[in-house]
């Protein structure tokens, strides 16, 4: 690829993918109506994001790590996200994916799609069976947006160059601290504060809103 013009940091449940993950995990635990809805209350930012998860976490003790091969064949990917990622990288924008969710799913997802910079929670497994505890630092808001500036600065990007996607609460900060930031299918605590938004899903419709970085 040509020299680095740009760095775009999407968010991953909800934005890149249409589904949230850690509900299908919920789904496999016999747990995805209390999971969910304690999603989309985190989402809304009507929930702590860290203790939010660490509680549905701890719902999924004693799924197989297994479950995550079952649960990556039945994500999609939102409308025409690996041609948009396709026409950013062609353009020199880097993608990063930073996730409130999980390495397993994360890190497949990545490399299908030729992204180099990822970083997403590492759930603790003990005998083959998650334990319900998450291990290390947590993606937390602030830590999402830590992520995109550190990533900047190791491309020696100015902020303007920088683009940031998400869809929830957890996304504020890191759309805030990017030069660019957009509401992907927001959720209205996001939409309130951030000028930008595509309300339709469909990554084609972000193109316009970064034409500047051509």
């Amino acid at each position: 690829m040509s020299q680095v013009k740009g760095l775009c940091v999407m968010d991953v449940d909800g934005t890149l993918i249409l589904e949230e993950v850690i509900d299908l995990l919920g789904r496999e635990a016999g747990r995805e109506a209390e999971i969910a809805q304690l999603t989309s209350q985190a989402m809304r930012g009507e929930l702590n994001f860290e203790t939010s998860l660490r509680d549905r976490v701890s719902l999924l003790e004693g799924l197989p790590i297994s479950v995550f091969d079952k649960v990556f064949k039945s994500i999609h990917l939102s409308p025409n996200a690996q041609k948009f990622i396709y026409i950013l990288q062609k353009n020199g924008i880097q993608v990063g994916l930073v996730s409130g969710g999980f390495t397993p799913i994360v890190d497949r997802l990545a490399k299908s799609l030729g992204i180099s910079y990822f970083s997403a929670n590492k759930l603790e497994v003990k005998d083959g069976l998650l334990t319900g505890k998450l291990m290390g630092e947590i993606i937390s808001p602030q830590v999402k947006k830590e992520t995109l500036e550190k990533w900047r600065e190791k491309l020696k990007l100015p902020q303007e160059r920088t683009i940031a996607i998400g869809d929830g609460a957890n996304d504020l900060l890191m759309l805030k601290s990017a030069g660019l930031g957009i509401a992907f299918c927001g959720k209205e605590v996001l939409k309130k504060e951030i000028p930008n938004h595509v309300d339709k899903r469909d990554f084609l419709e972000v193109l316009p809103l970064i034409d500047c970085l051509e």
